[in-house]
């Protein structure tokens, strides 16, 4: 027999300690991108936030370095720094160095936390060239040194101190991250949420690089989280509804508020950590509210005994909502481990929301009239859009009469290999289908702008004969019957003019996937053709440039060349749209990603929303950051 193959014990790679989380640090940190990098911050910030919410500390100070490291001061009692008796080590050395050692596993040093559970600064730590631990504590500063995840010096003691508190100083490890540059804007994001869920707590951002100082502090807590997430918004009335409540160690806390929009925006925290896939405490919620506006609907006799009951999505129409959960052991799940599992939560969160929201609307009967109103009318809505609905949907994938007539389909019927270009104009689009590689690319032509879907309700979205088209052609559905596995292509190209009208339209479909097909973003379905800017020829050559700089660079040393600046895709034959824009050997298109849902929400709000004064602010801050100005 040969041994040759043999698997042994011998075999199996054990890897000590921090080893791990250098070898594979994806799975700690998410991944070693800018997201990743991001992550390490956040992981220091939730140990003194924890700190806050044990009600030892009430300030929080992250500075930006000019070398690009990272220092998080708190002010709460220290790391313990005496030593610990299984370790040998001091407390301090154990928690910077040793995989899931901390306060938090079931130990009497927190009742409520967040962050990794345990491994968080043990994982900064392997992943930093070098860190620093300075601790007052006792009436001393303690500092300790480390590289790439281990003890360089001795814990010594370096000075006296009046106050207690940590001050953790690191340097991300340029062996591990693809880019090591932090961004002022990704990370006040985070800390502003912070601030909002910990009310009261003092968070500073200091970014020595640009001289820039950031402050948060929030005394109404979500209330003013509610209030800023609306800030662009018309609201149906002035004060946020505030519901908080304790039961079994898990606390409650829901602030919500409707405004005069039609998208549903939720954002659910357990331990301040953001669970975008929702979860048990979500569900509670919902299923509450339900529940609690049906019975007093029936109640003022709104609804009759022969009416049907008003659906979630009815009551839940133009809400912003929060809901913060704090509770001893947070069971996540999911696929990005952002989904609330603990059962029991459900209950409590269903009993706390619908005895605050029963008594809210029996005091309030002014505003209660107003939401029940609002509910009606999005589900009169609703039952037109099912109606026009109906005639987006096909009886059959192989029916092609059911498709609209002016789609050019691809002859290759497996999503993953197809592509549909959305494409502004018929002549554009008269163009796109003589280029295109008819195999897997599909052409869909947009005749002028479709609407507006910031302000129409669903039904009216359906009566726009291009809405209708693209959601017949993309083949998800829409509303309750959408299903992103039915998509008939993974690939949804916009391609538009490279002037202020194709931006406008460009924006528009962002809005409208953003809005109604938000899994098909989610999903990385949605791409930006990158259509040339300009054409230099040159005797018989010609080169295509796609912006003023690549277009400055090439033409510095030529001499009898002609420019000729692209206004439209309906300029270029079909040979050139294809080898510039759509040929995937050589094109460039730019995927659509929602990195941060409640940016996403502020940013379409704001560009496409009833409220000039936020757009004309937004276009003064922006200004700069314009690349092709059509004038």
């Amino acid at each position: 027999m040969d041994n040759t193959n043999n698997y042994g014990a011998n075999d199996i790679q054990v890897l000590e300690g921090l080893e791990a989380v250098r070898k594979r640090p994806g799975m700690y940190i998410g991944s070693t991108s800018a997201r990743g990098l991001h992550h390490l911050v956040y992981e220091i910030v939730d140990n003194s936030i924890d700190e806050a919410m044990a009600g030892y500390c009430d300030k929080v100070e992250v500075v930006i370095n000019e070398d690009n490291s990272i220092e998080v001061t708190d002010n709460g009692r220290g790391i313990p720094v005496e030593k610990n008796s299984k370790m040998n080590k001091s407390a301090l050395e154990v928690v910077m160095t040793v995989l899931h050692a901390g306060g938090k596993f079931g130990g009497s040093g927190y009742k409520v936390s967040g962050g990794l559970h345990g491994v968080g600064a043990s994982v900064v730590n392997a992943l930093s060239e070098w860190l620093e631990v300075e601790i007052k504590r006792d009436g001393k500063i303690y500092q300790q040194k480390y590289e790439r995840g281990k003890a360089s010096t001795e814990l010594t003691i370096i000075g006296d101190s009046k106050g207690t508190g940590t001050k953790i100083t690191f340097k991300p490890d340029c062996q591990i991250f693809d880019e090591l540059g932090f961004d002022i804007d990704t990370l006040s994001h985070r800390l502003r949420e912070l601030s909002f869920l910990n009310k009261g707590l003092k968070i500073v951002i200091n970014d020595k690089r640009i001289n820039q100082e950031i402050e948060f502090l929030h005394q109404g807590g979500i209330v003013d989280f509610v209030k800023y997430l609306n800030k662009n918004k018309d609201v149906i009335y002035d004060e946020p509804v505030y519901i908080f409540s304790e039961k079994n160690d898990t606390q409650v806390e829901v602030c919500l508020q409707h405004n005069e929009g039609y998208a549903e925006n939720i954002y659910s925290f357990a331990n301040n950590i953001n669970t975008i896939e929702g979860g048990t405490h979500e569900a509670g919620f919902k299923s509450a509210m339900t529940r609690v506006f049906n019975d007093y609907a029936r109640k003022i006799n709104v609804l009759k005994e022969s009416n049907a009951n008003l659906a979630g999505e009815d009551i839940r129409e133009g809400i912003t909502a929060i809901i913060s959960v704090k509770m001893i052991d947070p069971q996540f799940e999911g696929q990005t481990k952002t989904k609330l599992g603990n059962s029991e939560v459900r209950g409590i969160t269903d009993g706390i929301v619908n005895e605050g929201l029963s008594n809210f609307l029996e005091e309030n009967p002014a505003i209660a009239k107003k939401m029940i109103e609002k509910s009606f009318n999005a589900a009169r809505a609703r039952e037109a859009a099912r109606k026009a609905r109906e005639l987006t949907r096909r009886k059959s994938a192989l029916e092609s009469t059911t498709l609209p007539g002016k789609l050019a389909d691809c002859s290759v019927k497996d999503p993953a290999m197809s592509e549909l270009y959305l494409v502004e104009g018929d002549s554009a689009g008269g163009s796109a289908k003589q280029g295109r590689d008819r195999r897997f690319q599909a052409i869909l032509p947009l005749r002028g702008k479709i609407l507006n879907v910031e302000k129409a309700r669903l039904d009216r979205i359906l009566g726009n004969e291009e809405i209708r088209a693209m959601i017949t052609a993309i083949g998800t559905g829409i509303g309750e019957e959408f299903n992103v596995s039915k998509a008939r292509y993974h690939k949804i190209i916009i391609m538009t003019d490279a002037d202020v009208d194709g931006s406008h339209i460009r924006t528009l479909l962002l809005t409208f996937f953003y809005r109604y097909m938000k899994p098909i973003v989610e999903t990385g379905y949605i791409y930006i053709a990158q259509p040339p800017l300009y054409k230099v020829k040159r005797g018989k050559e010609e080169n295509y440039y796609y912006n003023d700089k690549d277009l400055e660079n090439a033409t510095k040393n030529l001499k009898n060349y002609n420019i000729q600046r692209y206004k439209g895709l309906g300029e270029m034959n079909p040979e050139q749209l294809w080898e510039t824009t759509m040929n995937p050997e050589g094109r460039t298109v730019l995927k659509v990603s929602i990195d941060n849902a409640m940016k996403a929400d502020e940013i379409f709000t704001i560009l496409m929303g009833d409220k000039v004064e936020p757009r004309k602010n937004f276009i003064h801050d922006h200004a700069k950051e314009v690349r092709n100005l059509d004038i």
